[in-house]
C-alpha cells in the first residue's frame, strides 16, 4: 500500500477504489497515512470518498449483471451466502448500501443488492453517504487527535 500513497490523492482514490469492490483491502490506512504526511483533509476525503463509491458501485453491478455460478467462481460468493442475505436485504433494503465499506460483509450485500437488483439510483446514493460518513469519520478524528498522536510517538 506504500506505492499507492506515493501517488497521493490518486494512490489515494485507487486505494479506495479497490478497497470499496471486492478485493479485501483497507482504505483506511491510506487515508490517515496521506493526512499524516500533510495531505489536505478536504481532498483526501473527496479522494477517498469518491474512490470507495465507485468501488462499491461497481460490486453492485457485478451483481447486476451476475448468474450463480459466476459469481462463485470469480469472487467467492456463493449461492448459500446471497440467499442468507436475501432475508437481510428483504429485513433492511437499502439501509444495507450505508455499510458498503464494512470488513467482508459490506461487498456481499452490494452484491447482493445489485444481484437482486434493488433500486439502483438509490442504492447509489446511499452507498455514498456511507463511504462519506466514513472517511469524514477518520478525518474528524485525524483533525482532534492528530497533535497528541504525533506528540506521543515522537517522546
Amino acid at each position: 500500500m506504500e506505492w499507492l500513497i506515493q501517488f497521493g490523492y490518486l494512490g489515494l482514490f485507487i486505494g479506495a477504489f479497490v478497497a470499496g469492490s471486492v478485493v479485501p483491502m483497507s482504505s483506511d490506512i491510506l487515508i490517515v497515512g496521506l493526512l499524516a504526511l500533510g495531505g489536505n483533509k478536504w481532498l483526501c476525503l473527496i479522494a477517498a470518498s469518491l474512490g470507495n463509491w465507485l468501488g462499491s458501485y461497481t460490486s453492485y453491478w457485478i451483481g447486476w449483471l451476475a448468474k450463480w455460478d459466476k459469481l462463485e467462481k470469480w469472487f467467492g460468493v456463493n449461492q448459500e451466502k446471497l440467499e442468507k442475505q436475501k432475508k437481510k436485504i428483504d429485513k433492511f433494503g437499502l439501509l444495507l448500501a450505508f455499510f458498503s465499506w464494512a470488513p467482508f460483509v459490506g461487498a456481499v450485500f452490494i452484491i447482493g443488492l445489485g444481484f437482486y437488483r434493488i433500486r439502483p439510483k438509490a442504492t447509489c446514493l446511499f452507498i455514498l453517504i456511507g463511504c462519506v460518513a466514513r472517511f469524514l469519520f477518520w478525518v474528524i478524528l485525524y483533525i482532534i487527535f492528530a497533535d497528541q498522536f504525533i506528540n506521543w510517538i515522537t517522546k
